[in-house]
C-alpha cells in the first residue's frame, strides 16, 4: 500500500514539474488538510442522557445528497475531536457517562472501505472532553487541544498513545480547530471568547495569540481551506449563524463572511478542497439536535446552503475528511 501511495505521489509531482518551471518549483508537494472525496461525521449526542451515538456518517464532496452510515466507533461519545490522515479518520476523547465523564480513547477507522468498526489504537495524555482536533499530513501527526491547556499529538504512522507537546494560552473548553500546512489553530472558548491561537507543527513550541473572532463565542466548529481558517455557528445568543474567516499567511483578526442556513452550535466541520461543511449541531430550543448539512464556498465569501442530511440528528460530534 505504501509503495502504491509513493508511486502516486511521484506521478503527481512529475506532472506538476512539467507545468511549473524548475526555477519556480523545488521540493515535495505539500499535501493539504482538505479532502477530495468524502466528509465524515462521527459521534455526537441528542440530550443530556442517552443516546451517545457511535455512528460514523459519510457524504460525498462531488455531489449534493444525504449522508450514509458507514461504521461505528468503539464507544458512543460526544464532546470529542476529529483528526484525518491520508488513509484514516480518528475520533479522540469525548464524553460518555456510562464509560467515564471524560474519555482518553483514540479511535481509528479506514477511509477506503465499506462498513467498518473503528479500533481503539491509543490514549491521550489525560481524559478530556470539549476538545478540538488538528491534523498535519506532511508531518504525520494528529493533534488535540482544549479540555485544559495541553496540546497533545500522536503519530499517524503507528498506533500508540499521544504525548503532550506544549500548551495553549489558557485552559480552554468547547473550542474548535483549524489546520494550515504549517500550523494548528484553536478558536473560541466557552465561556465565550474571541481568542484565536496557533502552534507550529514543526516544533513543540507553545501556542501564541494571533487574532480574534469577529464575535465572542464557543461551542463552534471549524473548517480549513489552503489559505484560510473558518469558524461557523456557536453560542451564545441562542445559536449563531456566523461564518468567520481568518488568513493563514499572516496573524490577523477574523472577518464575518457569511451565514449558515440555520443557527446552530455544537456542529461538526469538514473541509473539501473547495468548500467548508457544517453538519448537525444544536438548533434553537432545549436539546434540539439537527441533521442539516450546510456547504459554503472557500473561493467566494457568502452564505451557506443546505445540501443534505446526516443519518441521525445529533450535536457535539466531530468531523473528518478524505
Amino acid at each position: 500500500a505504501n509503495t502504491l501511495l509513493n508511486a502516486v505521489k511521484d506521478l503527481r509531482n512529475d506532472s506538476l514539474r512539467e507545468i511549473v518551471s524548475a526555477s519556480a518549483f523545488t521540493g515535495e508537494i505539500i499535501l493539504g488538510f482538505q479532502g477530495s472525496n468524502y466528509g465524515y461525521a462521527s459521534g455526537g449526542g441528542a440530550n443530556p442522557g442517552l443516546p451517545f451515538y457511535d455512528v460514523i456518517d459519510r457524504f460525498p464532496f462531488a455531489s449534493l445528497g444525504n449522508a450514509t452510515d458507514v461504521g461505528n466507533l468503539t464507544v458512543g461519545r460526544y464532546d470529542c475531536s476529529g483528526q484525518s490522515s491520508e488513509t484514516h479518520g480518528y475520533t479522540s476523547c469525548g464524553t460518555n457517562p456510562g464509560v467515564g465523564s471524560a474519555l482518553d480513547i483514540i479511535d481509528k477507522f479506514p477511509f477506503a472501505s465499506g462498513f467498518t468498526t473503528a479500533t481503539d489504537v491509543g490514549n491521550m495524555s489525560a481524559v478530556k472532553n470539549k476538545v478540538a482536533g488538528q491534523s498535519s499530513i506532511p508531518n504525520g501527526y494528529g493533534y488535540n487541544t482544549g479540555g485544559g491547556n495541553a496540546i497533545d499529538k500522536f503519530t499517524f504512522a503507528s498506533d500508540g498513545n499521544s504525548s503532550q507537546r506544549g500548551t495553549t494560552l489558557t485552559s480552554r473548553s468547547w473550542v474548535t480547530g483549524q489546520s494550515s500546512t504549517t500550523h494548528g489553530y484553536t478558536s473560541g472558548n466557552y465561556p465565550p471568547s474571541t481568542v484565536i491561537d496557533k502552534f507550529p507543527f514543526a516544533s513543540d513550541d507553545n501556542a501564541t495569540d494571533v487574532g480574534d473572532l469577529s464575535v465572542s463565542r464557543g461551542i463552534l466548529t471549524g473548517q480549513s481551506s489552503t489559505e484560510s481558517g473558518y469558524t461557523s455557528g456557536g453560542y451564545p445568543n441562542g445559536t449563531s449563524t456566523v461564518i468567520d474567516k481568518f488568513p493563514f499567511t499572516s496573524d490577523a483578526n477574523a472577518t464575518d463572511v457569511g451565514d449558515l442556513s440555520t443557527g446552530r452550535h455544537g456542529a461538526t466541520g469538514q473541509s473539501s478542497t473547495t468548500h467548508g461543511y457544517t453538519s448537525g449541531g444544536h438548533g434553537p430550543g432545549s436539546y434540539n439536535p439537527s441533521n442539516v448539512m450546510d456547504k459554503f464556498s472557500f473561493s467566494t465569501d457568502g452564505n451557506a446552503t443546505d445540501v443534505g442530511d446526516l443519518t441521525v440528528a445529533r450535536f457535539y460530534g466531530t468531523g473528518q475528511q478524505y
